[in-house]
């Protein structure tokens, strides 16, 4: 019985710490969504990622009870721990198998969406939407193109140049005269987009999954732990229900 009280006073620290972790991946997808949205056809795309941060914000106080138990071992304690872990498994559940649905999915839409914006670019200062995304993405993650720059050879807004170039937002930052000029491919990003978009996608996805199952393992510790607590307090009224 003392070793559980250790437990679940050492957890409620723990989770502390994990609700730090799972809101950053929780946030890292909804600002991803935020940034490179245009890319996504699924508006419920940042789902995983809010859950993650409703599962965290509801950790915090989680902690707190479990420490709490360990040091009083309050039998209506013990029976909001235990709710507050139900419905912390069907949050993390819910945004791990979204996660990894999106992962698998959203990579595969990724390239058809992706290539239909380069060949549809209407240039640097265009105001439509598919440019601009394309501008957006190319200048956050330093990339020129789908595969790589030679991509742009290939797209109308090319073939109707007078030169050789690609877009502008292709240059590098530290080079603030470039305009993108193929004669000067030292200035410019030369990876491809659609590869660094994936890995940043497969990178969050699978973060807020793992963060997810990891913390699943130690809630079902938890409530084994508060278990054999409730154990050694046998229920003398029927008030806990």
């Amino acid at each position: 019985r003392s070793f559980a009280r250790f437990l679940l006073r050492f957890l409620g620290f723990v989770f502390w710490g994990i609700a730090a972790v799972l809101a950053f991946g929780g946030v890292s997808v909804i600002l991803m969504y935020k940034n490179y949205g245009y890319l996504f056809q699924d508006s419920f795309l940042s789902l995983p990622g809010w859950l993650a941060v409703a599962a965290a914000l509801i950790l915090l106080p989680t902690g707190v009870l479990a420490m709490s138990i360990s040091a009083k071992g309050s039998r209506y304690q013990q029976g909001a721990l235990m709710y507050l872990l139900l419905v912390l498994l069907c949050l993390q559940t819910s945004s791990a198998v979204l996660a990894e649905f999106y992962s698998i999915r959203m990579a595969s839409e990724l390239k058809s969406t992706v290539g239909y914006l380069v060949y549809q670019y209407n240039g640097t200062h265009s105001q439509d939407p598919g440019s601009r995304a394309v501008d957006t993405v190319q200048r956050k993650l330093q990339c020129c193109g789908i595969q790589n720059y030679t991509d742009w050879l290939n797209a109308s807004w090319h073939l109707q140049a007078e030169k050789a170039h690609v877009p502008e937002s292709c240059c590098k930052e530290k080079y603030s005269h470039c305009r993108g000029d193929l004669g000067h491919l030292e200035q410019l990003s030369q990876e491809g987009c659609l590869k660094k978009l994936q890995d940043q996608l497969h990178f969050v996805m699978f973060y807020v999954f793992l963060c997810c199952t990891v913390l699943s393992v130690l809630e079902l510790l938890v409530g084994v732990t508060n278990g054999i607590l409730m154990r050694h307090q046998p229920f003398h009224d029927l008030q806990i229900l």
